[in-house]
């Protein structure tokens, strides 16, 4: 199976090197800049315990070709429309695996490309790029959860997770991959919602007198509007949230909240905005989320 990845950032640099290391035949699509600094010095991976570097095939849009089984999307849920017009070349076959934030992305792909060709995935990491350009996981967190959403997919998904299983980060194979993207839809907007309203981690906010009943409400809200769109969070899931969303003093924060104060782009209308917008026809109660979400739009001149 050929693969290609679209990025070499924390997610599609991360886990494509890994994939690359147990024998996967991967290939990452890239910008000249990214793609000619790779091609020199390789894409280092920094973890906690060690550092490698790798040396991947590496191609720029004007040399694609549509030779491809799969394509993995990785970029931030902003960059998504762009990433697609690079892809021009090679989108006219293979099945697509998009790893993004929020839920609105399946529901663009399968509209442009049907959704017998989008298969559905969720990363769970917490990774960025240096100034030097290598991949730094922070953190133990390393995992996929990938599956399809329609019976072509199959045979796609079955040879994924056979080298996901050799590669040296957990994967889960899903049977309601929709369902593992609403479950981290809910605890990534609570999680967002409430590092980048209070500007702070998950044991600061806690180690305040209302900060963990916040948390809680803000988590309740999220999942009420995954209920009313038939996507209830199981009673465990929501369990294993709470205990990570109110843990005393953990570390714990939104790459969001590091973006806001990095002064970068950030995904809230994707992650905040959409969520609320599909809160909206149920009528479904959620003033938490609009004031995290507000209070994101101001900070990014949206107001």
């Amino acid at each position: 199976m050929k693969i290609l990845i679209v990025g070499a950032g924390g997610v599609g640099g991360y886990f494509g090197a890994k994939l690359m290391e147990a024998g996967a035949d991967i290939t990452f699509l890239l910008r000249e800049k990214r793609h000619k600094l790779i091609q020199e010095k390789g894409l280092t991976l920094e973890t906690p315990d060690a550092s490698v570097t790798v040396h991947p095939t590496s191609v720029t849009a004007d040399q694609l070709t549509p030779d491809y089984d799969l394509i993995i999307l990785a970029p931030k849920s902003y960059d998504l429309a762009d990433s697609l017009n690079s892809l021009e070349k090679a989108s006219g076959r293979g099945v697509f695996l998009p790893f993004l934030n929020g839920f609105n992305h399946l529901e663009f792909l399968d509209t442009r490309y049907g959704r017998d060709r989008v298969m559905g995935g969720v990363a769970q990491i917490a990774a960025m790029i240096t100034e030097t350009g290598a991949v730094r996981r922070m953190g133990d967190l390393a995992g996929l959860i990938a599956g399809g959403r329609s019976p072509a997919h199959e045979a796609i998904a079955q040879e994924f997770a056979g080298l996901c299983e050799k590669a040296d980060f957990n994967f889960t194979h899903s049977p309601d991959i929709e369902q593992s993207l609403w479950d981290k839809w809910v605890m990534l907007a609570t999680l967002a919602g409430m590092t980048t309203l209070c500007l702070g981690s998950v044991g600061e906010i806690v180690a305040t007198p209302y900060g963990a009943e916040m948390s809680r409400r803000m988590h309740a809200e999220a999942c009420a509007i995954a209920a009313a769109n038939g996507q209830p969070i199981a009673e465990k899931v929501q369990a294993g949230q709470l205990s990570m969303l109110t843990k005393e003093g953990s570390i714990f924060t939104a790459s969001m909240m590091r973006d806001l104060k990095g002064g970068l782009r950030t995904e809230h209308e994707h992650i905040l905005g959409d969520l609320i917008a599909k809160g909206t026809p149920h009528s479904t109660d959620c003033p938490l989320l609009k004031i995290a979400y507000t209070h994101m739009a101001v900070a990014k001149g949206q107001g």
